[in-house]
């Protein structure tokens, strides 16, 4: 029995895609932990046993790890929480679920940074780190996602890609890093889900085939939407303010600040790239498939 939380999201309804055409064949049933049933797709709900609620809950995720071997754990970030409250403040029911009834892996998704002098100044990804501690201190075979900022964060940048032909972040427009599709992460979910061969606990990245910059994305924007497209860095300041005038939790906006100070530092530039930790999805491939539908809709 494998256990899928957030099997709606970014990453999780790729997983939960790949699982379904995978795991029959290999003797697992599948579980999913999600709020609104009626957001899985039809097919699915036939296939799968569903738990109806937040997986933040105690009473929710102690009856989903039930019988359960393995389990995919993202903890959904909420920006009405501080930093530790949204990663490992969501997490610590589901800890003492997994210790309660003994599942034997685990497999969540983190972020690089780990190791490095910036790990424990870097907000968002500080927190990220110490869910991983908790989740690996039960006794669980754990493992983690390592992974550097996803493509699909452009997506929120469509309007203005479409209208201005611009697009914004907070590094430095030379400033090259690992980037990645969520389908690239779903697909090393999977196959580590399937096969729990593995013991103790570590880290998995997950690199993307390239390091890009701000200026590369500009360019292969361009290309791929047949349209001018250029980087704007945004200042840090104007980040905090924007982000506090919307709405959200002070501290965890700080969060955000710091996690972009540190990447903008080289926080996701401490691995190196190999056949094994290298994603197919190169952004050119993403651009067409994925953003270009967006931003010409």
């Amino acid at each position: 029995m494998i256990v899928i939380t957030a099997p709606t999201g970014n990453i999780g309804r790729h997983l939960l895609t790949r699982l379904l055409e995978s795991a029959p064949a290999a003797g697992e049933e599948l579980r999913v932990i999600v709020r609104d049933p009626a957001r899985l797709p039809d097919a699915a709900r036939e296939r799968i046993e569903v738990v109806t609620g937040s997986h933040g809950d105690a009473e929710v995720v102690d009856r989903a790890f039930e019988d359960a071997d393995a389990v995919f754990w993202l903890a959904p970030p909420d920006a009405s929480l501080t930093p530790e409250d949204a990663y490992t403040g969501f997490t610590r029911p589901a800890a003492r679920a997994l210790a309660a009834h003994g599942v034997g892996h685990v497999v969540g998704v983190s972020a690089l940074g780990r190791g490095t002098p910036l790990a424990g100044r870097a907000g968002l990804v500080t927190a990220s780190l110490a869910m991983d501690d908790l989740l690996a201190g039960t006794g669980v075979a754990y493992r983690a996602l390592a992974n550097p900022s996803f493509f699909e964060n452009l997506l929120e940048e469509a309007a203005s890609i479409r209208d201005k032909g611009v697009f914004t972040d907070a590094v430095d427009a030379d400033r090259k890093a690992p980037l990645v599709a969520v389908a690239d992460i779903a697909a090393v979910a999977a196959r580590l889900l399937l096969d729990r061969s593995w013991t103790g606990t570590g880290s998995v990245p997950v690199l993307g085939p390239q390091d890009l910059s701000p200026n590369d994305l500009a360019r292969i924007m361009t290309e791929q939407l047949g349209r001018p497209v250029r980087y704007e860095r945004q200042p840090l300041d104007e980040l905090r303010a924007n982000l506090v005038g919307y709405g959200l939790d002070e501290a965890f906006v700080q969060g955000i600040v710091d996690m972009k100070r540190a990447k903008d530092e080289g926080l996701d530039a401490g691995i190196a790239r190999t056949l094994d930790t290298a994603g197919p999805t190169t952004f050119e491939h993403w651009c067409a498939q994925t953003l270009k539908p967006a931003v010409l809709s």
